[in-house]
């Protein structure tokens, strides 16, 4: 039975709100720190939090020694290899343009699941794809073909975070299961936090002994930790609860267009009417995708395997 229905959606309104914020709050850390040194910040506010949370609720669960290579592989793909590509990706390229990317991981979805599950691809779920991928098009290109206004490298990072985010499902999908989703994500955000720190020794932590610590570097790390990784996959994974997969995550496609508002009256962002109609198509694409309607079997047979991203998750009833 569903339970406060306007609470559940306001929940997952919150969530793509607070999600939309991250990309803004990306750039306040740049000023600042490095890419590594944000995700570390980022992550150690998190798990500090988490565990306090969850061991206060008794939500923590102990990892069943089966599991403990699965939950290695979920720390890889999300949040250490995700952050890898969204982090270096969002110092070359705009809040809206990152946005826009990211947006498109719910599209691939049915390729994993085609892939991996033998499950059937809609015709929906390829014209989304392509007017998807046209307004991804419209928005790096919208100065024209010969006018790129995004760094190759920052866009090639943004989509190594699609990859990272679609593989991510496929481990989270056995692990939902047996954990609670406060016991998931405060190992996979430990675990990931463990992978970077030699890198942040490694490459970064001179810089950060150089730039310091302050309340004004710190307060944008805390509010990616606390609200971002904590609050936001919280309230999201709450809808997902009570409203479905699906109906959840047709609120991902408010993403984009909050992120576009918020870079133009936060960040001074230039919206154009090609960027704005491009934005548009991404949205309508994943509008599109969630449609079930005739399937067809064979329409990506012809995509290497190479391409296998995210199998959706379903509701467990």
């Amino acid at each position: 039975m569903r339970k406060s229905p306007l609470f559940v959606y306001m929940a997952a309104v919150f969530a793509m709100f607070f999600w939309s914020l991250s990309y803004i709050w990306y750039k306040e850390v740049f000023e600042f720190y490095k890419p590594i040194t944000l995700v570390v910040g980022r992550l150690l506010v998190s798990s500090i939090f988490l565990f306090t949370i969850t061991g206060a609720m008794g939500k923590l669960t102990k990892i069943l020694p089966g599991d403990f290579k699965l939950f290695l592989l979920l720390a890889f793909f999300e949040p250490f290899l995700y952050f890898i590509g969204e982090s270096f990706g969002m110092t070359m390229v705009s809040p809206t343009l990152g946005a826009v990317i990211i947006a498109t991981i719910p599209l691939f979805s049915p390729l994993g699941e085609y892939y991996l599950y033998k499950t059937r691809i809609t015709i929906m779920n390829f014209i989304g794809v392509l007017f998807s991928v046209i307004g991804v098009a419209m928005v790096v290109f919208y100065k024209g073909f010969g006018n790129l206004d995004a760094n190759p490298i920052g866009i090639a990072c943004m989509f190594l975070a699609v990859f990272a985010g679609l593989s991510y499902s496929l481990a989270l999908r056995k692990l939902t299961e047996r954990y609670s989703i406060f016991t998931i994500i405060t190992y996979q955000n430990t675990i990931a936090l463990i992978y970077f720190i030699p890198l942040f020794f490694i490459f970064e932590f001179n810089h950060f002994i150089t730039v310091g610590v302050s309340t004004r570097t710190l307060i944008p790390i805390v509010k990616l930790g606390i609200i971002a990784s904590t609050f936001a996959f919280l309230l999201f994974m709450h809808s997902v609860k009570h409203l479905g997969v699906t109906k959840a995550n047709a609120f991902a496609n408010a993403i984009p267009v909050m992120t576009a508002f918020l870079s133009y009256f936060l960040l001074n962002e230039t919206i154009t009417l090609v960027k704005a109609l491009g934005i548009g198509l991404v949205v309508f694409g994943l509008f599109l995708s969630q449609f079930q309607q005739k399937r067809v079997k064979n329409i990506f047979a012809f995509i290497p395997v190479g391409l296998i991203t995210r199998a959706r998750l379903r509701k467990n009833e």
